[in-house]
């Protein structure tokens, strides 16, 4: 089993439950959806999200991913990160945690 992680809002993770199916905006506008190893999450959170609040973590384990999974390198961070090339399939996300 492997395992990586999304960051989002509550709510939104609500909105997807409620479609069947997790979309983020990246998703339209990138044509992927960002993920994260778990040592990647401290920076994407200072990066992205600082002081938001009613964030979640969805847990995702990638062998029950419907759609592509790719790792893309990321020159500005100068690493590798995950990425989901099309929605979320719910059962995919094991698990969501408060941040």
């Amino acid at each position: 089993m492997s395992t990586i992680y999304h960051l989002t809002t509550a709510t939104e993770w609500q909105q997807a439950k409620h479609k069947g199916r997790y979309e983020s905006s990246n998703l339209a506008e990138e044509g992927f959806i960002h993920c994260s190893e778990e040592r990647q999450i401290p920076g994407v959170l200072e990066r992205y999200y600082s002081g938001k609040k009613d964030l979640v973590k969805l847990v995702i384990e990638t062998t029950l991913l419907t759609s592509p999974l790719y790792y893309d390198w990321s020159p500005s961070i100068e690493d590798t990160f995950p990425h989901i090339y099309g929605p979320i399939n719910l059962d995919a996300v094991t698990a969501v945690e408060p941040m």
